[in-house]
């Protein structure tokens, strides 16, 4: 079921090279590129790792990401599993994928929307006739993509099949500079900067007392798709009993059952949203991206067009 117009994919390869925490400039890489995501209004972001991320977690635990595990004994190196790993999660999921590693964490929001704008299955962000990331990859693309075992990973899948791709010329120095070009990744720090300041809504619904956002927007999304509480527990570290208390929250204040559990079987039982539970998840993530687009609109209008923040 899809539930989202476009969601993203950020492979953590290698980290003793990508250094996800490292500062780039007052925040670390790994953050830098969330809110870039969030920017454009990208949502589920999905983390892949091959290895349990905890510190990641903590410092991402109110951002609403996913986190998965390559689970494959692949060679550090070789991104192209992470890729795989990420778009068979989110197959069938939403209506598009943004995909960066973690090595390029200096595009601008800008790009990502301007990638959005067009409508090929693959779309690859370039700088002065330099091919970069991200990439955007539309549904039709993934099984072709998840099918290929040949050389050359993400780009030999794409040069093999009969996709429909272009590469985007944008004026973003960013989507080509990667951790280790720090002199470069310094120089162009102010200019990213500029364009990180932007509006941001903390979406949530509340009563007397507030009782759903970002997190168990994302948690209801993983129940969706992997029939299981813990399952989606598991993925946004969250704990079970702080899940399905907020699940209870939410379910009292709309006056209806959103999370149906069954008992037994193979598997130990599971949980379902209910048909009220899904109609309330598409509704609420329709709802946001409309306020997200209008929010783009008007502030653009009012203090970037008018020239009141630089």
């Amino acid at each position: 079921m899809q539930i989202s117009k476009v969601g993203g994919i950020i492979a953590v390869v290698n980290k003793a090279n990508s250094q996800p925490f490292s500062q780039d400039g007052t925040i670390s890489i790994i953050r830098r590129i969330v809110i870039t995501y969030q920017q454009a209004g990208i949502f589920p972001i999905v983390i892949v790792t091959d290895t349990e991320e905890d510190k990641i977690k903590l410092q991402l635990a109110n951002y609403g990401i996913i986190f998965v595990q390559n689970g494959e004994s692949y060679k550090s190196s070789e991104l192209f599993s992470f890729v795989k790993a990420g778009l068979k999660f989110l197959e069938g999921k939403c209506g598009r994928v943004m995909f960066t590693p973690l090595s390029v964490p200096m595009f601008t929001a800008t790009t990502l929307l301007t990638l959005m704008e067009r409508s090929e299955d693959i779309i690859i962000a370039s700088h002065q006739k330099h091919g970069g990331h991200p990439v955007l990859i539309s549904q039709r693309a993934i099984p072709s993509i998840l099918n290929y075992s040949g050389e050359n990973g993400l780009r030999g899948a794409i040069a093999s099949s009969d996709l429909q791709r272009v590469w985007v010329d944008v004026n973003d120095k960013g989507v080509l500079l990667r951790v280790h070009d720090v002199e470069d990744l310094n120089s162009q720090l102010d200019e990213n900067n500029s364009v990180v300041l932007h509006p941001v809504l903390q979406l949530r619904l509340e009563r007397e007392e507030p009782f759903f956002n970002e997190r168990l927007k994302t948690l209801l999304f993983l129940i969706l798709n992997h029939y299981s509480i813990h399952k989606g527990c598991a993925c946004i570290g969250l704990a079970y009993s702080k899940a399905w208390a907020m699940i209870k929250q939410l379910e009292s204040n709309l006056g209806y059952p959103v999370v149906a559990r069954h008992r037994g079987g193979k598997g130990g039982g599971g949980a379902v949203l209910t048909p009220d539970g899904e109609r309330f998840l598409t509704a609420y993530q329709a709802f946001e991206e409309s306020i997200h687009q209008l929010a783009l609109k008007e502030f653009r209008e009012r203090f970037i067009d008018s020239n009141i923040v630089r």
